[in-house]
C-alpha cells in the first residue's frame, strides 16, 4: 500500500467525525438554545424529547385556549428520571420551569411549561388502559391495595379508572370520585376532586392517608399528617406549587355493586335547592357506606342544554319529548340528581329505602326518573358520551369551562343574576350546567383548597363549548359573569383558578396567602414547579 493513502484516509475519517458531530449539534440546536447542554450529560439526556412533534403535544391542554411551547418533553422511566431533572434545575443560576403533566385536562394551560420542560408522567404507567376499568392490579406495580383493603397506594401518573378496577377485584374502593374517571391521580389531588360524593365524604384530597412527593428542589419526601405535614398539606390542593406527588395512599371502603340512579325535575330554584339541602343535611354524616344517599348533584336543562348530553345518556327518548315541553314555557328546569348504593345485602329492601330517603321532596308531580345500573357503569358514566364526541370530532375542541364556589346565602342572586339573565340569552354553546351543595366541614382547612367561608356552599359547573371558532364568544360570557358577581357583591372562588395578577391570586387565597408564600419559599423556592398557573411568574 502507498504510503500517500495513509494521509488520505486520515483525512477522510477527520472529515467524517465532523459532518457527524456537525450533525448531532445542528439537531440539538432548538433544544440547547433554550436548556442548559449540561443536560446532555445526565442519565435522562435520552429520555428527553426535543422535537417539534412532541413539543407541540405538550403546548396545549383539554381547554384548547393556550399554548405553551416547551424547550423539551421528559418521558421518564422511573421517579428517579424527575428527581434527577428537577434537582438539575435547582442548581442552576437560572432555572427552567418544570410541569408535570397526567391527562394535561387543565383548561387555562395549568399543565403547560413554555420554553422550560413538561414531565410526561403516563410514561411511568406499566400497564394497558382499557375503558372497562377492569385492570389488575397485580400486573401494575404502580396499583397496590394493601393486605387489610383499607388504604391502596397509586402512583402519582395512574388514571382513577385504573384504581376503580384494580380495587374492584378486592371488593373495595375509593368513596370521592369526580364526573370523570380518566383523570391522574396527581392532577385531581393537586386541586381538590370533586363531585357529587364530596357533600358526604369530602373532596378527594380529604380522602389521602400518605404522599410520596419531588419538592421544588429535587428531594423525595415522604409526608403525611403527622410527618412532614406542612408538604403534606400544602401538596394536596396546592396547584402543583410545592412538588409532584409521586405516590398517594388513599383510603377504601367496601364496595357496592349496584347504584339506584334518581333524576327529579323542578320548575322553582329556591325548592330545587331547599331539596338539595335538605338532603346533603340528613345524609352528609352517615355512617357506613350503604346507609343513606351516596351522590347528590344537579343540573340545569335549557333550549342549549337538553336533558341528554356528553355527560350522560339517562333519558329515554319519550322522557326527552316530555322534558322538553317544560323547558319551553320554563326557559329553565332544575335537575336534582342522586343515587343509593347497595349489594346483595340491601337488595330485597332497597326500594323501600330510596322511598323513605325520598319523602317530603318536592319535584314535579310525575317528573321523577329510575335508573338502576352496576356501580361501575354509573362511576364511568361520562366516558360514553366522550368517545361518542370524540367519534364525531367534538371531543378535542376549545373548553372554556367556568368552575366556581358560590356561598349558599347568595346562591338565589346568583340564579337571578347569572342563569337566568346570563345563560338564556341564546348562545350556541352546548354541554351541561352544574349546581349542587357541599359542606364545609368536610373539606381540611390545613390544605390550600379554597371555598367560601360558610357551612353550605354551591358549586357552579359550567361546561360548554361552542366548536372550534366560538370559544371566545364563551370567554367573553365567563368574563361578564366574573364581573357581575364582583358588581352584586356575589364572593365566588374559582376551582381550577385561572389569575393574571398577583392581586388576583392574593384575593383568591385571602388569609391562606402569607402561608402559600411561606410554603413555596419551603419546598420550591425557585419557582420552578407548575409555571402555567401562572401564579408566581
Amino acid at each position: 500500500m502507498s504510503k500517500m493513502s495513509y494521509p488520505f484516509r486520515s483525512c477522510f475519517l477527520l472529515i467524517f467525525i465532523i459532518s457527524r458531530l456537525m450533525s448531532i449539534i445542528g439537531k440539538l440546536k432548538p433544544w440547547t438554545n433554550l436548556l442548559p447542554s449540561e443536560l446532555l450529560s445526565l442519565d435522562i439526556s435520552t429520555r428527553l424529547h426535543f422535537d417539534s412533534d412532541t413539543a407541540e403535544s405538550a403546548s396545549s391542554d383539554f381547554g384548547k385556549l393556550v399554548r405553551a411551547t416547551p424547550a423539551a418533553v421528559l418521558r421518564p422511566t422511573s421517579i428517579e428520571d424527575i428527581i434527577s431533572l428537577v434537582k438539575f434545575s435547582y442548581t442552576l443560576s437560572a432555572p427552567f420551569g418544570i410541569a408535570a403533566r397526567g391527562r394535561g385536562h387543565s383548561v387555562q394551560g395549568q399543565a403547560l411549561a413554555e420554553n422550560g420542560v413538561v414531565i410526561d408522567m403516563r410514561s411511568l404507567m406499566n400497564n394497558d388502559n382499557n375503558d372497562n376499568g377492569s385492570n389488575s392490579s397485580s400486573s401494575n406495580s404502580r396499583i397496590r391495595v394493601c393486605e387489610s383493603k383499607r388504604y391502596v397506594d397509586v402512583g402519582g401518573e395512574q388514571l382513577w379508572i385504573d384504581v376503580l378496577g384494580a380495587t374492584l377485584e378486592h371488593g373495595v374502593a375509593p368513596v370521592s370520585w369526580t364526573d370523570y374517571l380518566y383523570l391522574s391521580i396527581g392532577g385531581t389531588l393537586s386541586n381538590a376532586g370533586i363531585s357529587g360524593q364530596t357533600f358526604r365524604y369530602g373532596p378527594q384530597i380529604s380522602n389521602v392517608h400518605e404522599l410520596d412527593v419531588v419538592t421544588g428542589k429535587g428531594e423525595l419526601v415522604k409526608c403525611s399528617e403527622h410527618v412532614n405535614s406542612e408538604l403534606f398539606y400544602g401538596v394536596l390542593g396546592g396547584l402543583g406549587q410545592f412538588g409532584i406527588i409521586s405516590r398517594a395512599r388513599i383510603g377504601l371502603q367496601p364496595a357496592p355493586k349496584r347504584v339506584k340512579w334518581v333524576r327529579m325535575l323542578y320548575d322553582d330554584f329556591p325548592t330545587f335547592t331547599g331539596d338539595q339541602e335538605r338532603l346533603i343535611s340528613i345524609h352528609g354524616d352517615m355512617k357506613g357506606i350503604f346507609n343513606g344517599l351516596n351522590y347528590v348533584e344537579g343540573s340545569l336543562i335549557m333550549q342549549q342544554t337538553p336533558p341528554n348530553n356528553w355527560r350522560s345518556s339517562f333519558f329515554s327518548p319519550s322522557d326527552q319529548s316530555k322534558i322538553t315541553s317544560l323547558v319551553t314555557p320554563n326557559g329553565i328546569i332544575y335537575c336534582l340528581e342522586v343515587v343509593k348504593y347497595y349489594d346483595n345485602s340491601n337488595m330485597d329492601t332497597i326500594d323501600q329505602e330510596l322511598q323513605e330517603m325520598l319523602e317530603g321532596l318536592s319535584f314535579l308531580s310525575g317528573f321523577i326518573f329510575i335508573r338502576d345500573v352496576t356501580y361501575i357503569d354509573f362511576l364511568n358514566r361520562v366516558r360514553k358520551g366522550e368517545l361518542k364526541l370524540e367519534s364525531k370530532g367534538l371531543w378535542h375542541v376549545p373548553h372554556p369551562w367556568l368552575n366556581l364556589y358560590i356561598p349558599r346565602s347568595q346562591i338565589l342572586e346568583f340564579n337571578s343574576e347569572i342563569f337566568t339573565k346570563v345563560l338564556t340569552q341564546g348562545t350556541l354553546a352546548t354541554g351541561p350546567y352544574l349546581i349542587y351543595p357541599m359542606l364545609r366541614n368536610k373539606w381540611d382547612d390545613r390544605m390550600f383548597a379554597v371555598i367560601p367561608e360558610e357551612d353550605v356552599f354551591y358549586t357552579i359547573g359550567l361546561l360548554h363549548s361552542n366548536g372550534f371558532d366560538g370559544s371566545k364568544v364563551l370567554e367573553d360570557q365567563n368574563r361578564e359573569i366574573l364581573r357581575l358577581c364582583e358588581e352584586k357583591g356575589i364572593k365566588v372562588k374559582q376551582y381550577l383558578p385561572h389569575y393574571v395578577t398577583k392581586e388576583e391570586w392574593n384575593n383568591h387565597f385571602g388569609s391562606k396567602w402569607e402561608k402559600f408564600l411561606e410554603r413555596k419559599a419551603m419546598f420550591d423556592p425557585k419557582m420552578i414547579l407548575s409555571p402555567g398557573q401562572r401564579i408566581f411568574n
